[in-house]
């Protein structure tokens, strides 16, 4: 999957590096910025080794922004974009019981996404396009046993891969609806003082379904 990840940013790249007279003016070319919202879940993986117990899940309200950029070749558009976003879901646990490791919450914290993404003009204003890329995510823990409240956080690291359609509005403003999945492999605990644990091995996976509106430069 990181080969994939890989050679996707290597071929968005290069043609986001292609001259302008290779170009094809319309609506799917250029720099643009944007902010999205949607639906936020975070879920146990496969093998149940997880930041988030087995009979549990994280659901919330996703927000955040995006910026990219997109190089369209008559039917054909290939970009580069990168996001920021939080989400409100959390876990709320016993702390008192030894199976949630003394954690009282566990709550989403800020996602970074860099990526690319490929798609077909499917009508003049209708854009159709896959995703892939890199996501790190930041799970922030607290305790709280009613005498001491301290914070640390997990970061995760994971691919993403989407499937979407934006629409043009305007010469200079879009929207877009898309499904994005996310599994994290690998994390780190972080402690309050700034110290941290080698990488481990977990299974987390996320679902999003996003809507993002925004303006094309």
């Amino acid at each position: 999957m990181r080969k994939l990840i890989l050679a996707t940013l290597a071929a968005t790249t290069a043609a986001v590096a292609v001259p302008a007279t290779a170009q094809d003016a319309g609506p799917f070319t250029g720099p643009r910025a944007g902010v999205i919202l949607g639906y936020d879940a975070l879920r146990p993986g496969d093998t149940q080794d997880s930041m988030i117990r087995g009979d549990q899940g994280s659901d919330g309200f996703l927000y955040g922004g995006d910026i990219g950029y997109d190089v369209a070749f008559n039917n054909l558009v290939v970009g580069a974009e990168a996001e920021i976003t939080g989400s409100t879901g959390k876990v709320t646990n016993d702390p008192r019981d030894p199976n949630d490791f003394g954690f009282g919450r566990v709550k989403a914290g800020r996602d970074l996404y860099v990526g690319g993404r490929i798609g077909f003009i499917a009508a003049p204003t209708t854009l159709i396009y896959g995703k892939v890329g890199y996501t790190n995510a930041r799970l922030d823990l607290t305790r709280d046993d009613a005498t001491t409240v301290t914070g640390r956080n997990f970061n995760l690291d994971g691919f993403r891969v989407g499937a979407g359609v934006e629409q043009s509005l305007t010469p200079n403003t879009y929207a877009k609806l898309e499904y994005r999945y996310s599994n994290y492999s690998d994390a780190k605990l972080k402690y309050p003082n700034g110290a941290s644990t080698g990488t481990f091995g977990v299974d987390t996976d996320r679902h999003q379904v996003a809507a993002g509106v925004g303006f094309r430069f």
